[in-house]
């Protein structure tokens, strides 16, 4: 039951943590938008920019798009808002209230500026995976809801279209019908029209001062958050179309973004997106186009340049939009004025036409590891020897191993990004130890003998393998995870999302190197290995003092092996849709702890003192997993 309990919110994290841009790239969009309005719409915005600002000048860029700004963020301006919206805020109104009256919103905007220099500055895919690892562990500091807000929908992706034969119109319209699932284009759909209904109402109502302030904020905080969604549409994992399980959205999602998708838009334009973290000039260039042309129909609404239409014959509202994005499962009813759906086709006609759904002329899908799993882990491996069990056996030596266990376990890549680790596992093997090059004889007369005159004879044990996680100190989500989950669900979530990606001081997150992947796990893995459990009690001849001329005792004694392993390296993956492989390094210590001895020769005496032996080494294993299908969603 406690494993069901924690499964289901590791498993809901992963899936739905796939934003698009990340912040930085959002507000460089915009900001190149803004940039391009001509002289006449640019001196409106700052108008309107002006009045938003009334009461804010503290908290609000005097610029509504500061181009010079630098890492030590002060103020935020309006090209910020939609970096903003959607993942550090749930609606347009929850993005004011955190705009405007939260103190963690300007460190989020302080982490954003950093990542963007690092982006800039990364001259290789390791480095940009470890700024981005970086970055996430701040944001996450900084907004602790980052990950909890995600929701349970695909709000941020297109859904896919079902045949070739799909119009543009047919699309846009099945994207905002009552009761589909919140999608990209529905999205921006429903909050462009409520900025636009502002729009109209501000140019058309007599209002007071205080009163044309707020409906301006409300106003420009619709519409930002629209533009999230509009900017997102030129996110290569965004737009090859959502379905299949969580691994295959996630999988695919992360590969198109870094390695591009060639797309066509609805207007016929062929192009090649990236995504997410990857933004290149030529798709900033792209989408800023299509939010200048939103930015337009705005700013034409709100003087009066284009004509008013009703929403479900209701007047607008001085608040910005309640919409939640990450608590609806369904898109909410709103009749649309059939004249406006021709501004929606102005701006959605430059976007991308999604991937097919599954089937026939789907494009390929890539699988993230996420989900359950069994599989086998063949291993060797070889660790040096403290000594042997008895007081006087101190050389030093080493020992070789073979294994072989079954995995059972569960997926959990990238609880934030790549570097993440949210890997759950148990393993039940067996392990052929051979004998240590430690001698008690090394007369070559006894070598017909075999392995017993080594201090550690050839041996075999079953051994039990777990990973999981931790928070602070191992196994505090075991313990803490079911609690938080009834009690504080969104700090549970946080909890183990930052497990996930180092822990509270996140050591273990993984580093990417052009020569594989590194990762600190110490406390994260454990193996326990018992000795004589297969076969009988192992025998053992052990220098015994208190004998005569021949000083050994012959005993038989079990064993428990505790292996903590400190550092891995994982050299190369390979996945395909249901099964993956990869070399994996480890080191690791380890302490061989002596059970309950019996004397066998000489019968009837005291058993002889032994003690524990400590070792270090290194393990080499092949691990491969086949992952469980899920229905397609």
């Amino acid at each position: 039951m406690r494993r069901k309990i924690l499964i289901i919110p590791l498993m809901m994290i992963i899936t739905l943590n796939c934003h698009a841009w990340v912040y930085p790239e959002h507000r460089d969009i915009m900001v190149l938008a803004i940039q391009k309005l001509d002289s006449a719409h640019r001196t409106v915005l700052n108008q309107l920019w002006a009045l938003a600002r009334k009461g804010y000048e503290l908290r609000l860029d005097e610029s509504v798009a500061d181009a010079t700004q630098g890492s030590d963020v002060k103020f935020l301006d309006y090209a910020a808002w939609p970096g903003i919206a959607g993942d550090h805020s749930t609606s347009p109104e929850n993005m004011v209230f955190n705009i405007l009256h939260t103190d963690w919103i300007m460190d989020v905007a302080r982490v954003a500026a950093l990542l963007k220099n690092g982006l800039e500055k990364s001259e290789n895919r390791s480095e940009r995976v470890t700024k981005l690892r970086d970055s996430d562990i701040r944001l996450l500091r900084a907004d602790p809801e980052y990950v909890s807000r995600a929701g349970s929908n695909n709000v941020h992706f297109m859904i896919a279209r079902p045949d070739v034969n799909t119009t543009a119109a047919s699309y846009f319209e099945a994207c905002i019908r009552e009761g589909c699932e919140p999608n990209l284009i529905g999205t921006y759909k429903w909050f462009h029209a409520s900025a636009m209904l502002k729009a109209w109402r501000l140019a058309n109502d007599e209002l007071s001062s205080e009163n044309r302030s707020a409906l301006v904020l409300a106003m420009l905080a619709d519409e930002a958050f629209a533009l999230h969604f509009l900017e997102d549409g030129f996110s290569a994992g965004h737009v090859a179309g959502i379905w299949g399980n969580a691994a295959l959205r996630k999988g695919t999602h992360d590969y198109y973004d870094e390695h591009g998708l060639e797309v066509t838009t609805w207007q016929g334009e062929r192009l090649v997106l990236t995504g997410d973290a990857y933004l290149r000039p030529e798709d900033a260039e792209k989408a800023s186009g299509s939010v200048l042309t939103s930015l337009l129909q705005l700013l034409d609404a709100a003087t009066q340049k284009t004509p008013p239409v009703k929403f479900n014959d209701q007047p607008g509202s001085f608040i910005p939009d309640t919409f939640n994005i990450a608590k609806s499962l369904k898109m909410p009813y709103r009749m649309i004025d059939p004249d406006f759906r021709k501004l929606f086709e102005e701006v959605l006609i430059t976007t991308p036409v999604p991937g097919l759904s599954s089937g026939l002329g789907e494009i390929p899908r890539f699988r993230s590891e996420i989900g359950p799993f069994i599989g086998i882990e063949p291993a060797g491996s070889v660790s040096g020897l403290s000594g042997g069990f008895s007081p006087d056996q101190n050389t030093i030596g080493i020992i070789p191993r073979l294994e072989l266990a079954v995995h059972i376990g569960l997926g959990l890549d990238g609880v934030l990004n790549e570097s993440g680790d949210g890997l759950v596992f148990l393993d039940l093997g067996w392990r052929l130890d051979g004998a240590s090059n430690i001698k008690i004889h090394h007369d070559p007369a006894y070598n017909q003998f075999g392995s017993i005159l080594s201090a550690i004879p050839s041996r075999e044990a079953i051994y039990f393998r777990l990973r999981l996680p931790f928070f602070l100190i191992p196994g505090d989500i075991l313990i803490a995870g079911p609690i938080l989950l009834l009690v504080a669900p969104k700090k549970m979530n946080t909890m183990i999302a930052t497990a996930g990606n180092g822990g509270l001081i996140p050591w273990q997150s993984g580093l990417m190197t052009p020569i594989g992947r590194f990762q600190f796990i110490l406390g994260r893995e454990v193996g326990v290995c018992f000795y004589g459990s297969l076969q009988g009690a192992d025998a053992f001849l052990i220098p015994d003092k208190r004998l005569g001329s021949v000083p050994w005792s012959l005993i038989t004694m079990k064993s428990t092996q505790i292996d903590v392993p400190f550092l891995e390296f994982r050299p190369f993956r390979t996945f395909s849709r249901r099964q993956s492989a990869s070399l994996v390094l480890q080191l690791n210590v380890g302490v061989d702890i002596p059970g309950k001895v019996k004397m066998i020769e000489p019968a009837g005496i005291d058993p002889v003192k032994l003690h524990p032996i400590w070792m270090v080494g290194l393990r080499l294993g092949f691990d491969w997993r086949y992952y469980f299908a899920k229905k397609k969603s």
